[in-house]
């Protein structure tokens, strides 16, 4: 059967890598080209030994990469680099992009959050926002796809039907996450350096972590009014792996209801039975989503937990996922991964 020829932007970092590992997999893509600025001229065994087995092509910097014959670009940059080299790609090439870039809808609210402006506002239009689940049929049509930030996909996924159905109030909704280090990316930091983040816990990018962007633009679409959420990601010290705990007003059976009816049927996300809460654990190296619902003692309120792989559904999964419907090709395919055990 003939494969689809796709080319990886950014092969070298973490979320470059695990696109490298489903597509590797994957049994209608064939990865003809892929680039790692720092590394290229380099296999990509000498990068990620944990690859050698794999027959990959040679790392090459972006400006060497040919776009002949190929279908699909996994666009997997640094925020910023994304959007002049998209603009420059033959129109007939569809692009998943895996950076900021096109998230959001509105230049200013870019602007207001990334610091600079947008440098392809026309592209920023055409760009869908990649949360599979609720976008299916416009990411089936489109040429370029914004996949979302990790973060707010792991909440968006619990709050969005929620808000949709109008079961929890949308004034008082606190959204408290934890998040591994690899969403850091894998460029050296003082801030994710073993001795600086093993043996605690710390909060970081308080009232100003760019994803609440993306949580207030598609919870306000959601609720048909301005929606602002409180939300505080805290750096834990695993590699993989994001858990949002999610305090809200509404009735707990009602909130259930509305998730599980919701996502009945989605392959991707799970709904767990009434009481139970999920692990990070569960999800790791997987594209699928747990979700829990317990009521709060205090009468009224909810507790909502989400969790997901932050390198796999929360980014080159869910990238393979839209890649897969943009190329008329079966949603789930190549993403049946088991999670990691242990």
């Amino acid at each position: 059967m003939l494969r689809k020829r796709i080319v990886i932007l950014g092969a070298s970092g973490y979320t470059g890598a695990e696109l490298v590992r489903i597509v590797s997999a994957h049994p209608r893509l064939a990865l003809v080209s892929m680039s790692g600025e720092r590394n290229a001229g380099r296999s990509f065994e000498e990068v990620y030994p944990a690859f050698r087995y794999l027959e990959l092509p040679t790392l090459r910097s972006v400006d060497e990469v040919d776009y002949d014959g190929i279908d699909l670009v996994f666009c997997a940059l640094p925020h910023a680099t994304s959007q002049e080299l998209i603009a420059t790609l033959p129109r007939n090439v569809k692009v998943v992009d895996l950076s900021a870039d096109f998230r959001l809808r509105d230049p200013e609210e870019y602007h207001k959050w990334y610091g600079q402006r947008h440098a392809m506002p026309d592209l920023q239009r055409e760009a869908v926002y990649g949360l599979t689940e609720f976008y299916r049929e416009e990411v089936a049509a489109a040429r370029l796809v914004a996949c979302t930030g990790c973060n707010s996909a792991t909440g968006l996924y619990a709050l969005l039907p929620l808000v949709e159905n109008k079961v929890i109030e949308t004034f008082n909704i606190i959204v408290d996450l934890k998040t591994g280090v690899s969403g850091a990316g894998r460029s050296p930091k003082e801030t994710t350096l073993f001795s600086e983040v093993s043996e605690g816990l710390q909060a970081y990018n308080v009232a100003r972590h760019r994803h609440m962007a993306e949580f207030d633009q598609e919870l306000s679409k959601a609720a048909g009014h301005d929606v602002k959420i409180t939300f505080t990601p805290h750096l834990v010290p695993q590699n993989r792996g994001i858990l949002a705990t999610i305090y809200a007003n509404g009735d707990a059976h009602s909130v259930y209801t509305a998730l599980a009816d919701r996502y009945l049927g989605e392959p991707f996300v799970t709904v767990l039975p009434f009481g139970e809460h999920p692990s990070t654990r569960h999800v790791r190296g997987s594209n699928f989503v747990h979700i829990g619902v317990v009521p709060d003692r205090v009468k009224g309120r909810v507790i909502v937990f989400s969790a997901l792989d932050n390198l796999t559904k929360g980014s080159a999964g869910q990238a393979v996922q839209n890649a897969n419907l943009m190329l008329g090709l079966p949603e789930g395919t190549g993403l049946g991964l088991s999670p990691f055990i242990p």
